[in-house]
């Protein structure tokens, strides 16, 4: 051992050629090289000893205190101590990279998959495994970076602990092959739209900041490395806009700072889009209706629940008509949590001509006058999905006239009905006024007309029920008040509107007072269909 390691202290005192001009060997590369391959060989293999008999600890500490003492001068054995600390460390690394190499030829070999075949299975994976896949080995990590792996993207948490780092990062890994991003936080049950399941989940059942106690909070300032902002979205937009041009699905949730420019800019680069699902956000229904009918004609779905329930009157008629021109192919609308009024609605349900999916759930200033002959026309008749649970304003004597027209053989293609109402439906006369009993609502009837109809009517008992203006003033005396008293009389349009009833062009306390627009001209027909053209 004295002497192998001697030999390599003479070795390291060699002269490089780059130090010394004067060598001009060719061949003393080539010689140090034969002359290494020897010395390991020299003290790994040890020839002519058992295969585990290496060289102890013990003996290799006297060796090196020999060696040490037969060194005089003290910087040589400070010279000394350092080159063999620097060729263990190069062994080291040398012994861990070789392993990985093994490792890895070994995993190719033992791996019963051909590399397509292998990322065609992580590109099946959910984000979260697929990183787990990736930090398994070398062979996997190479697979797991194809774009295609990165298609499909699941960036929601349940607390916040994604930033726009690790966005940015896996929206520019799948490139051109982005075809669908999920993103921010997600708690508790969640029906999606298009499911025939009964709708429970509510507006308030959603993940605000407010869920948040505000001891989360702050334990959780000075950390925004781990929170979404406004620009967590931009990478859709770079390069050209290369990453969003295939997109065809985007969900987002409950991102606080999220804001109207950072939405609208993201979907303008995104003209490919078919599903977009907004839940949480505050952004205004208006604004994002209008950048969705400018830039994503193909969609097929939006499910949009506003952040705070009943506030947002924002939507006007010329937004309802672009986005029912621009957008044809819509067969799913979910909009829950607006306040949106009767003619609006069914300027969208009506202009639809594909629409089988509509959810209006927890909206203010619905009465159900939109339904009124809507079942005949080519706009309603193809709806399998109706969902108008817990619209304020409600009124039982429109549930009883939808479901007149339903056992008459209107709403043909209906297979789901929720008019459940956890404070009970509007009287006629006035919505403060509530009805808890379904005695006046031909259920049964419809039942056996319709056996394959799901028919959600639940309506509390009247003891249960809470004082409307109870609910109503601690809404007010939240932390947005809203806007103009709940009214905008502003115009908004011009088109052509009827309803037949006289009585139903002001809707006593529900919120449609400002039903009409300064532009719209009413007139009389026969039926009580409501028709609309632009001026």
């Amino acid at each position: 051992m004295d002497t192998l390691l001697l030999t390599l202290s003479s070795m390291a005192k060699r002269p490089c050629p780059s130090q010394n001009p004067t060598i001009q060997n060719p061949n003393l590369d080539f010689d140090m090289d034969v002359d290494m391959d020897h010395l390991l060989e020299t003290i790994l293999l040890r020839q002519h000893s058992p295969p585990d008999s290496s060289p102890s600890s013990s003996s290799i500490d006297l060796s090196f205190e020999r060696l040490l003492d037969s060194r005089t001068s003290d910087s040589d054995q400070t010279q000394l101590i350092d080159r063999a600390m620097g060729l263990g460390t190069l062994l080291l690394e040398a012994g861990k990279r070789s392993a990985r190499k093994r490792a890895s030829k070994h995993n190719s070999f033992a791996w019963a998959l051909p590399p397509d075949l292998t990322i065609k299975v992580f590109s099946m994976l959910d984000t979260q495994s697929l990183c787990y896949a990736a930090a398994t080995c070398s062979m996997f990590n190479k697979c797991a970076t194809d774009p295609s792996c990165y298609a499909n993207l699941d960036l929601t948490t349940d607390v916040p602990k994604v930033n726009n780092a690790v966005v940015s990062t896996m929206i520019h890994r799948a490139g051109k092959s982005l075809q669908s991003l999920k993103l921010g936080v997600v708690q508790g049950p969640n029906v999606l739209a298009g499911s025939s399941q009964p709708l429970v989940y509510t507006i308030r059942n959603s993940v605000e900041v407010s869920n948040f106690s505000w001891n989360d909070k702050r334990s959780r300032q000075g950390k925004e490395s781990s929170i979404l902002t406004r620009s967590c979205l931009s990478p859709l937009v770079g390069d050209s806009g290369a990453p969003g041009t295939l997109l065809r699905r985007l969900h987002l949730y409950n991102i606080e700072r999220m804001d109207n420019t950072s939405l609208c800019g993201a979907l303008t680069a995104c003209p490919s889009l078919l599903d977009l699902e907004i839940v949480g956000l505050h952004v205004e229904l208006r604004q994002t209706l209008m950048s969705v009918s400018a830039n994503c004609h193909l969609i097929e779905r939006l499910f949009f629940e506003s952040s705070k329930t009943g506030r947002d009157d924002s939507l006007k008629s010329p937004t309802c008509v672009d986005f029912v021109n621009n957008c044809p192919n819509l067969t799913s609308l979910a909009l829950r949590g607006f306040k949106l009024h009767d003619y609006k609605v069914r300027i969208l349900v009506k202009g639809f001509r594909k629409l089988k999916y509509v959810d209006f759930s927890t909206s203010y200033s619905i009465t159900g006058t939109f339904l009124r002959n809507l079942g005949s026309s080519l706009g309603g008749n193809f709806l399998e999905f109706l969902i108008l649970r817990d619209c304020m304003h409600l009124k039982e004597v429109e549930v009883v006239r939808l479901l007149t027209t339903i056992i008459a053989g209107d709403f043909k293609y209906l297979r789901t009905l929720d008019i459940s109402n956890r404070e009970g439906l509007a009287s006629e006369s006035d919505w403060y006024d509530r009805c808890y009993t379904s005695s006046v609502i031909p259920i049964k009837q419809v039942l056996d007309a319709r056996p394959d109809i799901c028919l959600l009517a639940e309506f509390p008992s009247e003891g249960s029920y809470i004082e409307i203006d109870q609910i109503f003033e601690s809404e007010l005396n939240s932390d947005i008040s809203l806007p103009s008293q709940l009214s905008s009389h502003t115009s908004d349009g011009s088109m052509f509107m009827s309803f037949s009833e006289s009585s139903y062009n002001s809707d006593h306390g529900s919120g449609n007072e400002d039903g009409r627009d300064a532009g719209f001209v009413v007139f009389e027909e026969s039926s009580d269909e409501v028709d609309f053209i632009v001026v």
